[in-house]
């Protein structure tokens, strides 16, 4: 004998709904397993593109080991389900954390979280089979397979919205994958109290499951904040004061002394004792080149200290900041901690802040702006390399008035040497306007900024002055007249090598960057 046929009081279209709607909740819980694993890969490690694809493949995988197991359990195939609810419940909602532990306290964070997955996707795979087997006696297998299809992928389709859009952004990742648990478990419960005449022998032992189940993941999200809080203290070496996962990254604001820190996905952005050096550097040749700079685009810098700089000018009318994230800009914009460190500049009413994807604010722009300054993360994955592609800087060329000027950030030339000049060549290679003959003059430049060592930068525009009759015409601390000069000046072990160019279709500055980083550190 395989499958028992259920009870009679179970053969009824109630029954029926409730296990197709289990299928549902329980496909939609599958996806957001698999976002978690992935965002707090992206998180910890970086290269979105390499981890999602990693942990859907092994996800994927995982279910399909999970199908094929299916077909040896033979006999009470409705606890087996409740049973499989509670373990994913547990194992999914609580990947995150065991996921923090692992990166916080071992070396085993690939191991132990791609373990994870392979656990999740073998436990969810398990799922449609068994339904299929305990639902085909109810109504022909054609219409049994079409409504379990259907309600798997609307369940699947239901959580991809969601997470982006409500769980991630007001829970968090860790309380985001217990709530989900906690739908399994719930899920688990309610077909364990519809159908406990026909598992009888296993309702009590699956309903102290459900109970303890139910009862862990509810304290894991009481106290998920403390516990993430106290894992990521062992990541910085100074107090956290502020940490948030939004849908685009993970922010942690440390403090020691009077020295405030940013980090986005576990990457220094600035420290505020040495910060000027980086943002005098990036603002001031490009205000000092231009023949104007009453209309400025930052993009990115959502910190508020690009801002600051360029309004130390006289004259600025106008500044249009991109950034991404509005969680960064809001946290700079009222805290005041913050908007002591970059002078309040947000609420600036010549400030006008746009939270959105620079590559498309260009796009549906036509404005034209005197000075441009990029002020973007490392082009350390793919989705990073089309803000530093050949049709990119086309796109900011198109937006310089007359006699503009643009510098970007572009890593170190120290440490990233192929990649630093890969900018600068990329740039250089941009074409736009009548028959595409208008490009951009590039001069490359470098500073010390003690945090984050050597760092360079671009200069560019359509008709740049020579770098040697640009004087600093504002207060600074760093920046002179006299020195700025000789940050055009290249040293033999960062001087220009050949690099390829970098496009949309293929972002070579991508692997320049990780080639050189990991030989660096190596």
């Amino acid at each position: 004998m395989t499958d028992e046929p259920p009870h009679d009081e179970e053969r009824t279209q109630a029954g029926r709904i409730l296990l197709v709607g289990a299928i549902f909740s329980a496909a939609g819980c599958g996806i957001v397993y698999e976002l978690v694993a992935g965002t707090l890969s992206s998180y910890l490690l970086g290269d979105s593109v390499t981890q999602f694809s990693l942990v859907i493949g092994l996800f994927l995988t995982s279910m399909g080991i999970g199908s094929f197991l299916s077909r040896y359990l033979k006999r009470d195939l409705i606890a087996w389900f409740v049973a499989g609810q509670i373990a994913v419940g547990i194992v999914g909602g609580f990947a995150a954390l065991i996921g923090f532990a692992a990166f916080a306290y071992t070396e085993l964070y690939q191991p132990i979280l791609f373990g994870l997955v392979v656990v999740i996707g073998t436990l969810v795979g398990l799922e449609i089979p068994l339904v299929v087997r305990i639902l085909r006696d109810l109504s022909s297998l054609r219409g049994t397979l079409a409504n379990v299809l259907s309600a798997d992928y609307l369940g699947a389709l239901a959580a991809s919205v969601l997470f982006p859009f409500a769980l991630l952004p007001y829970l968090g990742l860790v309380s985001a994958g217990m709530l989900t648990g906690l739908v399994n478990v719930a899920v688990g419960g309610f077909v364990l109290w519809r159908f406990h005449k026909t598992i009888r022998r296993w309702t009590t032992g699956l309903s102290v499951a459900t109970a303890i189940a139910s009862l862990l993941l509810v304290a894991g999200i009481a106290y998920s904040t403390q516990t993430v809080s106290m894992m990521e203290s062992r990541l910085y070496q100074d107090e956290i004061i502020y940490s948030k996962s939004t849908p685009y990254q993970r922010i942690v604001i440390t403090r020691w002394r009077e020295d405030l820190r940013l980090y986005l996905n576990g990457h220094l952005q600035f420290a505020a004792v040495d910060e000027y050096r980086y943002h005098e550097a990036l603002v001031l040749p490009a205000m000092e080149a231009a023949a104007r700079h009453e209309r400025v685009l930052i993009l990115g810098g959502g910190d508020g200290l690009a801002a600051r700089q360029v309004l130390k000018y006289d004259g600025v009318k106008r500044i249009d900041l991109v950034d991404l994230d509005s969680e960064v800009t809001n946290i700079f914009k009222t805290w005041q901690i913050l908007t002591r460190v970059n002078g309040n500049t947000l609420n600036d009413p010549r400030v006008h802040i746009h939270n959105t994807d620079a590559f498309g604010f260009l796009q549906n722009t036509t404005d034209l702006y005197d000075v441009i300054l990029i002020d973007l993360p490392d082009p350390s994955a793919a989705g990073l390399g089309k803000l530093y592609s050949r049709t990119f800087y086309g796109l900011v060329g198109r937006h310089l008035a007359d006699g503009g000027a643009m510098t970007c950030q572009s890593t170190s030339p120290f440490r990233s040497r192929s990649a630093f000049w890969c900018i600068a060549h990329t740039a250089g290679a941009a074409r736009w306007g009548p028959e595409n003959t208008t490009k951009l003059e590039v001069r490359p430049y470098h500073t010390l900024v003690p945090t984050f060592g050597t760092w360079g930068f671009i200069l560019c525009g359509t008709s740049l002055p020579p770098t040697d009759l640009l004087k600093i015409s504002v207060d600074s601390q760093y920046f002179t007249s006299a020195t700025l000069p000789g940050s055009f000046v290249f040293p033999p072990d960062m001087s220009e090598i050949e690099t390829p160019i970098s496009d949309l279709n293929d972002p070579e500055v991508v692997k320049l960057y990780h080639s050189g980083y990991h030989k660096y550190l190596d």
